[in-house]
């Protein structure tokens, strides 16, 4: 039985149609579905990635040096947990913000015993900054942030839902998974996380479920166990 969950939102997801910046109504709907998670006693961290403002290796690449793009993303990451965190509580949900870079007034440094007892209270804690090292991605964030609260299992929230042998919408053949292993992944080459994130997950056992999250309420099939998407393991 699934008590304590770290999800990876996508940032890209957030912003909707528009691509960047936030769809408020959407951020609003799966806040709402979090907020039915927590109140069945569903244990939540959410990691979210930056790129409906900034992707570090894509939009600074030739332009600004990598770690100093990486550091901007992480900046990204920041500023979605707090408008997150913000639109929880607008929905009675307790959300702290747990930051693995010091930005005063963004929210507390991030600390494993604090984030888990916060989780274990019903509060929502985001985990903003990434890893707050460069040249690794928020899913290497979300994998280190699961292991290290002892989380049950790992959601990816993509714009995608499931794992597919190749990118269904430019290769109709594509085949889709309902179970693949983190070996098969990392031999594919599949687009799961990057391969350090998947590495960790692998070499630690937790596993990951890939679903759309274009429908919100997907987060609270998944936690009921519901059959939707890719279990990863």
């Amino acid at each position: 039985m699934i008590q304590r969950v770290v999800i990876k939102i996508s940032g890209e997801a957030l912003a909707g149609e528009k691509h960047t910046g936030y769809d408020f109504p959407f951020v609003n709907s799966v806040c709402k579905v979090i907020k039915q998670c927590v109140e069945e006693g569903l244990q939540v961290g959410i990691v979210i990635g930056g790129g409906n403002f900034w992707r570090g290796v894509k939009d600074g690449e030739g332009h600004v040096e990598r770690v100093s793009a990486d550091r901007m993303g992480m900046l990204a990451t920041c500023m979605n947990c707090l408008a997150v965190a913000d639109v929880l509580r607008q929905n009675g949900v307790p959300a702290s913000v747990q930051t693995s870079v010091d930005i005063q007034g963004v929210g507390e440094r991030y600390d494993t015993l604090r984030s888990i007892a916060l989780m274990e209270k019903g509060t929502v804690v985001l985990f903003a900054g990434g890893t707050g090292l460069p040249f690794v991605s928020t899913d290497t964030a979300v994998v280190l942030r699961a292991l290290e609260t002892h989380a049950d299992a790992i959601l990816l929230a993509k714009n995608v839902d499931a794992v597919y042998s190749a990118d269904p919408k430019k290769e109709p053949t594509a085949v889709r998974f309902e179970k693949i292993s983190y070996g098969e992944v990392l031999e594919r080459r599949l687009q799961v996380m990057d391969s350090t994130a998947t590495s960790m997950a692998m070499d630690n056992n937790i596993p990951s479920i890939v679903f759309a999250l274009a429908d919100p309420e997907n987060i609270y099939r998944v936690v009921k166990g519901e059959k939707i998407g890719t279990l990863v393991e």
